[in-house]
């Protein structure tokens, strides 16, 4: 890993959506990518690897990504982790619910690649102003 590389850990179930973020990734050498199936292995591995950024689907296979982000918020390892919710749930009570919940920001699907990768620039800028109380 390159001293300045950031991780992105992304939760996604959906093998085509994953590998369009994973694309889209791919053509930033500054980033890394890694992918979690579920809430529960996304959770792990946000716990095991420390990201500096979490791409969260909403509607997972074991739990929601609304209970996931809960679970990472309660973690003093992973509370300070901007979480950018990528759902398709679009329904504008919805996305208040999740930016409520704690989400730095909520993209619905499908989303425009520009958007996406400005929300990661802007959210891996705070991350880096913001970092983890020791």
């Amino acid at each position: 890993m390159q001293p300045s590389q950031r991780t992105l850990l992304q939760i996604e179930d959906n093998p085509a959506n994953a590998l369009l973020v994973e694309t889209l990734v791919a053509r930033r050498s500054d980033w890394r990518l890694l992918t979690a199936l579920d809430a529960h292995q996304g959770v792990e591995l946000a716990c095991s690897h420390r990201p500096d950024l979490i791409l969260m689907d909403i509607n997972l296979p074991d739990i929601s990504g609304l209970t996931a982000l809960r679970m990472l918020r309660e973690n003093p390892a992973t509370a300070h982790i901007p979480v950018i919710a990528l759902s398709s749930n679009a329904y504008p009570r919805q996305i208040e619910e999740g930016l409520e919940a704690g989400f730095f920001r909520y993209l619905t699907k499908p989303f425009k690649v520009n958007e996406l990768m400005d929300a990661i620039d802007i959210a891996l800028r705070y991350a880096a102003e913001h970092p983890p109380a020791n």
